[in-house]
């Protein structure tokens, strides 16, 4: 059985740590160059981490490099194309070298390329999987090694609503996350035994570059806001505070597991259903 007082717990009692326990922790956050990953970044760099800076632009992740360093963050920024097991690899080693040992892992590296299923093409379907599945295993399996040798660590992966409401013409998207959930609970369960956490965040609507067409047309963001308990559509720094409890010591006992972050929406299916005599109350 392993020793309860491990280097997660350690760390939520040293008041030196600060509130979240990361002060000096080497977070790694994939997809970092913009939109969520980017707000992650940031926010884990206030709560005193060192960052890991993984995005294929090298401009984007420059952009988010001096974001965090404003905040007083030591962190660096590699180049990295999450599909390819070999720059990953690449990547992972000039991370440990630069930074030291991931602590964290935030798996976020995404892609959308909708179509209807009749009509997508293999090439299309792939490079969804390939980047929005197959890299986070990718990441998981290289920085989960560094962990193993370190103590263990904390993943949260980046999944989506998606991964549990089919979402039509969104070609290989809503699949790919479902996957996530379900490589989450796996990592959780076989890795469990040397310390390292895997949990999943999965947002609701949010606006960011890549959703960004969903709200061109007008009306659009005002009715979708209308469908949502907490009445206005979500913002990256939704994701990352999530995200920051989950990678921090504070969810120390919690692993294989899912939080939704989405105002309410998965929650409010059954208020779109007409019932007459339910519109103000019942009365």
């Amino acid at each position: 059985m392993l020793d309860v007082e491990t280097a997660e717990n350690k760390a939520v009692g040293d008041t030196t740590a600060g509130v979240f326990g990361l002060a000096g922790r080497v977070c790694v956050v994939t997809g970092a160059g913009g939109g969520i990953g980017r707000a992650i970044a940031v926010t884990l760099a206030e709560a005193g981490a060192r960052l890991v800076i993984l995005d294929r632009s090298a401009d984007t992740a420059a952009e988010t490099l001096d974001a965090v360093r404003v905040r007083g963050a030591e962190a660096v920024a590699i180049g990295c194309d999450t599909a390819d097991e070999a720059s990953v690899a690449a990547a992972a080693a000039q991370s440990a070298e630069r930074m030291g040992a991931c602590g964290v892992l935030v798996n976020n590296a995404g892609i959308l390329r909708p179509g209807p299923l009749e009509t997508l093409t293999s090439t299309e379907w792939h490079a969804v999987l390939s980047v929005n599945l197959t890299g986070y295993f990718h990441c998981a399996q290289a920085f989960g090694r560094q962990m193993r040798g370190n103590g263990g660590g904390a993943m949260v992966h980046i999944a989506s609503i998606a991964a549990h409401h089919p979402t039509p013409f969104s070609g290989a998207y809503n699949v790919a996350k479902a996957g996530i959930v379900m490589l989450s609970r796996q990592l959780a369960i076989e890795w469990g035994g040397v310390g390292i956490r895997s949990n999943v965040v999965s947002p609701g609507m949010i606006l960011t570059p890549m959703s960004a067409a969903f709200y061109a047309q007008p009306g659009a963001a005002e009715r979708r806001s209308a469908t949502i308990p907490g009445g206005r559509i979500g913002q990256p720094e939704d994701i990352a505070r999530a995200v920051l409890f989950l990678a921090s010591p504070l969810s120390a006992y919690i692993t294989g597991d899912e939080i939704t972050v989405d105002g309410g929406y998965t929650r409010n299916i059954m208020s779109l259903v007409p019932r007459a005599g339910y519109a103000d109350g019942g009365t």
